[in-house]
């Protein structure tokens, strides 16, 4: 299991970051991202979609739960899990359908459903640090496997 931490200093920094993370993805690949409000969810997850080759402009589905985009060199499905009030609301929208689907799959508040998360995933944190600048993440990714 496979751990790295990137500094970014800026939104584009952290945009770019999740671009590079949108280029390398492969179909089926999942990644769960954490982090407070604000702290730049949306942000890395439209460069993940620039990334795909996306075009379309890429909002949070706070209150869809699931936005799906196909217009990139694969689908990407687009998790936001923030107002889910019960794991079981997310049987309901097939979340497995996405989960082990074709595309990449990106669940944001993905803490909120752990015990459904498929169990090869990047988890990825982002991370203010007030200190270091108004601006500065730290963002760290985990490989995760589990038996």
């Amino acid at each position: 299991m496979g751990e790295t931490v990137y500094e970014t200093y800026s939104a584009e920094e952290t945009e770019e970051l999740g671009e590079k993370m949108g280029c390398l993805a492969a179909p089926g690949d999942v990644y769960t991202l954490t982090g407070d409000l604000g702290v730049g969810k949306t942000v890395f997850t439209q460069g993940i979609a620039k990334g795909l080759g996306i075009e379309e402009a890429v909002s949070s589905p706070t209150f869809t739960i699931v936005q799906v985009y196909e217009g990139g060199r694969m689908p990407f499905y687009h998790f936001d899990v923030y107002r889910i009030g019960d794991i079981e609301e997310m049987d309901e929208i097939g979340c497995e359908d996405y989960f082990y689907g074709k595309g990449l799959c990106i669940i944001e508040w993905a803490n909120l459903i752990e015990p459904i998360l498929p169990p090869r995933r990047s988890e990825i944190t982002i991370e203010k640090d007030l200190e270091r600048g108004f601006d500065y993440r730290k963002i760290t990714v985990r490989e995760i496997i589990e038996t």
